[in-house]
């Protein structure tokens, strides 16, 4: 994961996932919505994993 993935995670957690899928970014986007933190989580661990084909 590069330093930029990193750094959107932690500015605009929902943005950092869009090539994860749609679940991703309403997970994210819901998470980020109820506290930051979690939302933050939740977009590092979607942006660890490989993109599916």
């Amino acid at each position: 994961m590069s330093a930029i993935r990193v750094l959107a995670c932690l500015i605009l957690p929902p943005l950092a996932v869009l090539d994860k899928g749609f679940k991703a970014i309403l997970l994210t986007a819901v998470l980020t919505f109820l506290g930051w933190i979690p939302g933050v989580v939740a977009a590092l661990v979607y942006s660890s994993k490989p993109v599916k084909a």
